[in-house]
């Protein structure tokens, strides 16, 4: 009688056990994420690795891989479900919408996804085309620049520092943001870019002002905080040897050029005067580099840059202001023309408001404004 016992004891225990566990898995909360976080094409398809935002997705292909049958496979959070599924055929001709579900079905959000051709870079820049992004559940909004081709495709979309400027609350419509659209371009709209206190956040986190910026690449919020110089991924794919950037500015520095002492305040610098930046880059992709940042755009020592464009005279000027400069090869340096059909090498364009921005200096309330930008070629 003591073996059964102790058996029952047992096999009541374990069926103790069993309902226990079963009843922690039943009450274990379903995911709430609902995000994509890799994207696959077939191998050979892709001229650089997928660029994923918060809610936008670039995919850069080779310059001989069409674009209307497009079947690209997602990696979401663990239990989320896509619509239209992973692997549907689709013609990225165009951006395309996605919608992911969170496992718990209480959330989803929508992705569009561009695909674009590595030789289809745009050329003129003409800053006609926003489109304004909601942020912070829709308390505020700014513009988010993109250039359409002859086709009315989307060719490129414009990066800006509007995203992180967001968090501050110190944005509400897209002219409070440092990166907007304005009227009275040399030819109908144009770009503003302005330097604006971020307020208490921003003193707080000592980063008491962001300079207005537009800028031919990525930027990446998971590191606007903690690492802001390279949060900036400047460059995309270009397939010709670039001669020339040309375009108009004009440009008003704020009254007072100050810059953050060590607690994050900003403290006037006497007798400086705040310069914007506006520069064309033309490097290498090497050793997994695939684009350049804050800390390195300009570097004398980057060996990934072949020829840079800079303005030799800027100066403020509230009348517009025409440039045409040359690009001119880094030292040592010159143009593959194997490696520039092989999309080995990017382009970078950039414009700022405060040329010492990414450190947090400058004067607040200075504009630059710039419109019609090209970039003539070699074999034009």
């Amino acid at each position: 009688m003591k073996k059964i016992s102790t058996a029952i004891k047992t096999v009541f225990a374990l069926c103790i056990a069993l309902i226990s566990v079963s009843s922690c898995i039943q009450d274990e909360p379903l995911n709430a994420e609902c995000d994509i976080v890799a994207v696959i094409l077939p191998d050979g398809l892709l001229n650089r690795q997928p660029r994923i935002d918060n809610d936008k997705i670039t995919l850069i292909v080779k310059k001989d891989v069409s674009v209307i049958a497009l079947a690209p496979e997602f990696e979401l959070t663990p239990g989320a479900t896509i619509e239209p599924p992973s692997g549907t055929v689709r013609n990225f001709l165009f951006p395309q919408k996605y919608v992911v579900t969170s496992q718990d079905g209480q959330w989803s959000k929508e992705y569009t996804v561009t695909v674009q051709r590595s030789n289809t870079f745009s050329l003129d820049y003409g800053f006609e085309n926003v489109r304004q992004k909601d942020a912070l559940g829709g308390i505020c909004s700014y513009d988010v620049f993109y250039e359409v081709g002859t086709a009315g495709n989307e060719t490129l979309t414009w990066a800006s520092a509007n995203p992180a400027f967001a968090l501050t609350l110190q944005g509400s419509t897209p002219s409070t943001f440092p990166t907007y659209q304005v009227e009275d371009g040399v030819v109908g709209k144009c770009v503003a870019l302005t330097t604006r206190s971020t307020g208490s956040f921003g003193n707080r986190a000592g980063k008491p002002m962001a300079a207005g910026n537009l800028f031919i690449g990525d930027f990446d919020m998971e590191n606007a905080m903690n690492n802001p110089l390279q949060s900036t991924h400047f460059g995309a794919p270009f397939e010709n040897e670039p001669a020339y950037m040309s375009g108009y500015y004009k440009y008003v520095p704020g009254e007072t050029y100050c810059e953050p002492d060590a607690d994050g305040k900003l403290v006037p610098v006497p007798g400086k005067t705040d310069m914007f930046n506006l520069y064309a880059v033309l490097f290498e992709v090497k050793d997994g580099a695939e684009w350049l940042d804050g800390t390195n755009v300009l570097a004398e020592d980057n060996q990934q840059i072949i020829s840079t464009a800079t303005l030799p005279d800027r100066h403020s000027s509230s009348e517009w202001v025409e440039f045409n400069v040359p690009f001119v090869l880094r030292p040592g340096k010159s143009i593959d023309k194997e490696k520039l059909s092989q999309g080995k090498y990017s382009l970078a364009i950039v414009f700022s408001s405060s040329e010492d921005g990414d450190f947090f200096c400058g004067a607040i309330g200075s504009t630059l404004w710039v419109d019609e930008v090209s970039i003539s070629c070699v074999d034009e």
